[in-house]
């Protein structure tokens, strides 16, 4: 027993000995699990305190999903071409802008008119000195056909920048005094200024704003540009600014103040004039506002603010541009575009290179620039946008919904390069074109359809332009472009001879007039045609839909008719390929012609049973293997044509 006890006494006397030697190891663990515990709790109060403070009020995220409802029917006036330049606001400018773009023949639609434009910002009272006789300047704009859009903000001035009234304390005081200015009056120093946030939720403060609105919207403002001060709405804690503040309704954070800025705008305007619009910031770099600025409901036409005139994305050129518009297709925006050439900044020494040179330099002007014109080439006192960079930039919005021409640089295309007015003039006229195109995929996307803009995952910054157009953009100085095709069968829209069988990648060269577009096999494409720089047609055409279609098992396209609009009506088109090609209308008729592509001219044309006449009601192009009918009117709508005997009809296949 006593051996036993010695042996017990000698294990404890170990085991305490062992568990004195690791005592400070264990305070040392135990110590590091404390500091490791307040430093978790002290990230997630930090991570809290930032969601709390700047996440939730600034991006709304992730309660936001009351933003992305229905996107608005576009009115098609918009998908029409802009113009417009930030160097010169006067009414002599505006003038000068459209008579010489009417005189080379370059399509505008919509005059936008931006900052300055009235005595002080945002009092909507237009400066006599910039635009004299306002009422007869906004009449005869709209008796041309024009469409006028003006800028603006939210912000009521104490104080503005660059107008003939500068200052103006009373302006600002009547409405902080009467409690139209969210905060009580608290004041935000801005690019044009220092003012008070106009109180959207206030609703005398609404009739006063409309109340000052009222004029210009009477003399025919068709829309809004909806500048981004909303973003600066905040107020202050302890002279720190934090993104709420106080209004009629109660507390408002800067994302819900956004909300109420265009969706307030907008409802106000369609109350005025049922074809209203706003041109409202998607995203603007997706790490400002990635949740996007404008809630889809209140963004008939968005663009991407403010790129630089040249390629790279770090300047924020164009593959900015075409980064941030793909990002806000992405979150549902429809009519999405950019300042083509970019809004300001000089293009890099580096923009164009000595291929690019050579081939600007080499350019032979076409039979179609005005003599008139030849001797103004090149004589813009600050010519700061590359040609190549204006020249892509606009091949590639002619493929976006909005086609936006304007900012600071030389918008007078006719005194730029031959082959800038040339080629812009060709891309112009082809975006107009695709307006009923364009307007269909606006009505299916309002429906719960896709957006225009649909982004690709395989191919850099790829994207299918509606069902049928894919697009891969060119972003830098390079005549070369790599193109992933997706799966099927596709045609190079400008030498659409060749059929290039997807998936597939590819790469070729793209001359300056050309862009890569390629036209999905079984495609039907409705456009408006009157002009014949870009090759679907000529003046002749006005008057008529003109259908591209391309034959390939079956397909169908629903028209949603422009001209119809708030209230759209369709005409929907069937192609059916087998062993006679049928091509059946129904719904709303009008005048047509159709383009369909064939290799070999038909044995007969039938419409509604009965054989229409070569020449007379149809034509076979050998050269660009096209079948042209042109019809006036019909019985059914329904063709069907049948093959020579032996003859293929579809084209060439490549391997790649």
């Amino acid at each position: 027993m006593l051996y036993a006890d010695n042996v017990s006494t000698n294990r404890d006397t170990q085991f305490k000995s062992r568990s004195m030697a690791n005592a400070p190891d264990t305070k040392k663990r135990s110590r590091l699990f404390r500091v490791f515990r307040i430093l978790l709790l002290l990230a997630l109060f930090c991570g809290l305190l930032l969601y709390l403070v700047f996440i939730l009020p600034f991006w709304g995220i992730p309660f936001n999903q009351s933003r992305h409802g229905r996107v608005p029917l576009t009115p098609p006036w918009a998908l029409e071409c802009w113009l417009w330049e930030d160097d010169i606001n006067t009414a002599a400018r505006v003038k000068e802008l459209l008579e010489g773009y009417a005189k080379h023949d370059l399509p505008v639609r919509t005059i936008l008119i931006d900052s300055p434009w009235s005595y002080r910002y945002n009092d909507f009272k237009v400066d006599e000195d910039r635009y004299p006789e306002p009422v007869k300047f906004f009449h005869g704009l709209k008796d041309q056909g024009y469409r006028i859009v003006l800028w603006m903000t939210c912000m009521v001035n104490s104080r503005s920048k660059d107008t003939r009234i500068t200052k103006s304390p009373q302006f600002f005081e009547e409405a902080r005094s009467k409690g139209y200015l969210a905060g009580n009056g608290y004041q935000w120093r801005w690019w044009k200024g220092t003012g008070g946030f106009i109180d959207y939720s206030n609703p005398n403060a609404m009739k006063w704003w409309h109340g000052l609105q009222k004029q210009v919207l009477d003399w025919g403002a068709d829309g809004w540009k909806l500048d981004g001060c909303d973003t600066f709405f905040s107020g202050k804690i302890w002279k720190i600014p934090v993104p709420f503040n106080r209004t009629f309704s109660g507390w408002m954070t800067t994302r819900q103040y956004m909300d109420h800025y265009a969706r307030e705008e907008y409802r106000h305007g369609l109350t005025r004039n049922p074809e209203f619009a706003i041109l409202v910031r998607s995203i603007d770099q997706p790490w400002s506002h990635p949740e996007g600025f404008a809630p889809l409901d209140a963004a008939p036409v968005t663009w991407v603010g403010d790129n630089r005139h040249t390629w790279a994305y770090k300047d924020r050129g164009i593959e900015g541009a075409i980064a941030d518009i793909l990002q806000s297709a992405r979150l549902g925006y429809c009519i999405i575009g950019s300042d083509v050439a970019g809004y300001h900044g000089r293009s890099n020494p580096d923009d164009v290179g000595p291929a690019t040179s050579a081939l600007l330099g080499a350019w032979a002007k076409s039979a179609n620039t005005p003599v008139a014109a030849t001797n103004e080439f090149g004589t813009a006192a600050d010519n700061d946008i590359a040609p190549n960079v204006y020249i892509r930039w606009a091949e590639f919005s002619a493929f976006c919904g909005l086609f936006l021409n304007g900012g600071h640089g030389e918008r007078r295309l006719w005194k730029r390069t031959a082959p800038e007015l040339e080629i812009i003039r060709k891309f112009s006229w082809l975006h107009t074109e695709l307006v009923p195109y364009m307007y269909s995929h606006v009505v299916e996307c309002h429906n719960g359809g896709q957006p225009l803009m649909r982004p690709l995952s395989q191919g850099r910054f790829h994207y299918l332009f509606g069902g049928d157009l894919l697009v891969a953009p060119i972003h830098a100085d390079k005549l070369e472009r790599a193109v992933s095709l997706p799966p099927g069968r596709w045609r190079y829209l400008f030498h659409d001879h060749e059929i290039l069988q997807g998936p597939a990648e590819l790469k070729r060269e793209f001359p300056l007039d050309e862009f890569p577009v390629f036209v999905r096999e079984g495609g039907v494409i409705p456009l408006t045609v009157t002009r014949s720089y870009t090759g679907f047609g000529d003046t002749n055409s006005a008057g008529f839909k003109t259908w591209l279609i391309y034959p390939g098992g079956n397909s169908q396209f629903t028209l949603w008719h422009p001209e119809t609009h708030p209230k759209p009506e369709k005409t929907t088109v069937t192609v059916q390929t087998g062993q006679s090609l049928k091509i059946e209308f129904s719904g709303r008729r009008e005048p047509h012609i159709l383009r369909v592509f064939s290799t070999a001219k038909p044995a007969r044309v039938m419409l509604d049973g009965s054989e229409l006449t070569e020449a007379d009601s149809w034509q076979f192009d050998a050269a660009r293997e096209r079948l042209i009918i042109r019809t006036r009117d019909y019985a059914q709508g329904r063709y069907e044509i049948f093959a020579t005997p032996g003859a293929a009809t579809t084209g060439h296949t490549s391997t790649l």
